[in-house]
């Protein structure tokens, strides 16, 4: 896999186990000796409050990635492997120029139903959280099936590693 430097985007709505996913893909990477590096966006947005207008720091968001993707990339990591969320294909061009590399998106899927499960293991002891994140599975389901944003798929019902061995097989740039 050396040569240019690319990423991966490991997409979905809240709960099908974007940075587990994201986790695997960068041990699957690293046991194949591809120097890589992976970066949760959630932690590049953690910030409060957020300005009027961008909810969920977008902005912010992008700025720090463009910082850190450079550092990886300098320090050379080829593969860089992000789990987040892209709601439009506007968005999806704004990371892609602010990763300075090219960006394949993968969408892990899963029903609904498991969805809801594992959000509801995850905030059982936070029943407001639980109670935004049933209700945000959903809406970002439809948001995402209407952008179509991914380059492809992969069904997340399995264990992470095997979600991230998939994701990797099918991106291979």
């Amino acid at each position: 896999m050396a040569g240019m430097a690319a990423a991966l985007l490991i997409t979905g709505t809240v709960g099908v186990g974007k940075t587990s996913v994201a986790d695997a893909a960068g041990d699957v990477l690293a046991d194949e000796g591809v120097p890589n590096a992976v970066i949760d966006l959630d932690w590049l947005r953690r910030s409060w409050p957020s300005p009027p207008g961008d909810p969920f720091n977008g902005g912010l968001a992008l700025r720090n990635l463009r910082a850190v993707a450079a550092n990886f990339l300098a320090s050379g990591a080829e593969r860089l492997v992000l789990a987040g969320v892209i709601e439009d294909r506007g968005e999806r061009a704004r990371y892609e120029e602010a990763l300075g590399v090219p960006l394949t998106v993968c969408r892990v899927r899963l029903p609904l139903a498991e969805t809801r499960r594992r959000l509801r293991g995850r905030h059982v002891l936070d029943p407001e959280g639980l109670d935004w994140h049933l209700a945000r599975a959903g809406e970002l389901a439809a948001i995402l099936d209407t952008a179509k944003v991914e380059d492809f798929s992969v069904d997340g019902t399995s264990a992470p590693r095997r979600v991230a061995e998939e994701a990797i097989g099918r991106w291979r740039p």
